[in-house]
């Protein structure tokens, strides 16, 4: 990734947002949306604390929270809700849809301990977050999006940004992206009643799946699975978990 050119455009994104929400450009914004963020971390580690026994973990990596502190979730979600970005909590997006609650993205993040160099599948594009977390840490982020509007505005939002190494796709996530498979980790935004085993064969060995199990209605719980060498698959029930369904058209096909 280029931190350098994508640096400039966020500067120039975040200015030209200010202006058309009315609020105030300049030092003085940049440092109320770092306050803000900053502050949002901290809330998520000490979160990850008090979740450790479900996790594995007590701490996020380094990487990890790099990546979170660097992210501006304010340019993923609508102009009326920005106040609320750094919330942590999920917040609409339209067409039935949300920006997922910062604390979870970061735990799915974080529980694929993804390595420099790494290429990552995110199923479930909405707005982009997520995908744009990924990409502070990885290589190449491809990434599909079902619903198109929210596919289109993601895209054009990622290039603005200047998210270079990600690839946006408009279609059905379900297959994943076989081309360029395999993957060093596979994020679903979306609860189905198991892992689709198209996914599974996309992971590289070593590589990690984590994604939402059980009833879009009723109880979920968040899978991790690890590809064995062998090629079997290490299944880890993470916690419970609430998420909307990964949406199918079988009338859709990739572009």
């Amino acid at each position: 990734m280029s931190h350098t050119p994508r640096s400039s455009a966020l500067l120039l994104a975040t200015f030209a947002t200010l202006v058309a929400c009315g609020a105030p450009a300049g030092p003085e914004a940049d440092a109320r949306f770092a306050q803000q963020r900053d502050a949002l971390v901290r809330s998520i580690e000490r979160h990850v604390q008090d979740t450790r026994d479900y996790l594995g973990r007590a701490e996020l990596s380094a990487r990890t929270i790099a990546a979170l502190e660097t992210t501006p979730r304010h340019e993923f979600v609508p102009e009326s809700l920005r106040r609320y970005a750094y919330d942590d909590r999920p917040l609409p997006i339209g067409h039935d849809q949300t920006i997922s609650q910062p604390y979870i993205v970061a735990i799915m993040t974080d529980l694929l301990d993804l390595q420099p160099g790494c290429r990552v599948l995110d199923i479930g594009t909405g707005s982009g977050y997520q995908a744009a977390v990924l990409a502070e840490m990885c290589e190449h982020v491809y990434t599909i999006e079902i619903v198109e509007p929210l596919g289109v505005a993601a895209r054009e939002r990622l290039a603005r940004l200047g998210y270079d190494n990600v690839t946006v796709r408009i279609g059905d996530g379900f297959d994943g992206w076989p081309d360029e498979a395999p993957f060093d980790g596979i994020v679903v935004a979306a609860v189905a009643d198991e892992l689709p085993p198209p996914l599974l064969e996309q992971l590289r060995p070593g590589g990690r799946i984590i994604m939402p199990v059980g009833d879009p209605m009723g109880y979920q719980e968040l899978i991790l699975g690890e590809r064995r060498a062998d090629g079997s698959l290490a299944e880890t029930r993470v916690l419970p978990v609430r998420f909307v369904p990964l949406t199918r058209d079988p009338d859709r096909q990739n572009p």
